[in-house]
């Protein structure tokens, strides 16, 4: 069985996640939705990677919570970053001691985004 996980990511200004998400990060917005005009919005983002939900719903998730997501050629998007030149973040590049190389950032609601690659060893 192949299954999917989604996570539901907090936001409360809906200007700052498009920054943060899809001009800084590289994601895709897919899809947009508000029960009516002036109702807190939900969103789904994407990347080649993964998947992720935007909500301004009061109770869909608590801001300060953590992913982590596998990524082809780390460097590479390390670099795609640090291109962007965002003014909230100059994200590194690290080494960890379970054997991936990682890149954190954490957006402007205090969620955490660990990108990683897993190192192969000789």
């Amino acid at each position: 069985m192949n299954q999917i996980i989604t996570p539901i990511f907090r936001m409360f200004d809906v200007e700052k996640a498009r920054e943060f998400y899809v001009e800084f990060l590289g994601f895709q917005i897919d899809w947009e939705h508000r029960y009516e005009e002036h109702f807190p919005l939900y969103m789904q983002i994407s990347s080649p990677s993964c998947t992720i939900h935007l909500s301004e719903h009061h109770g869909d998730a608590c801001p300060g919570s953590a992913i982590r997501v596998q990524v082809e050629n780390i460097e590479l998007f390390h670099q795609s970053l640090l291109r962007q030149r965002y003014k909230y973040a100059c994200p590194g590049l690290e080494e960890t001691p379970w054997g991936t190389r990682e890149v954190s950032v954490t957006d402007p609601f205090g969620n955490r985004l660990h990108f990683y690659q897993p190192v192969a060893h000789s």
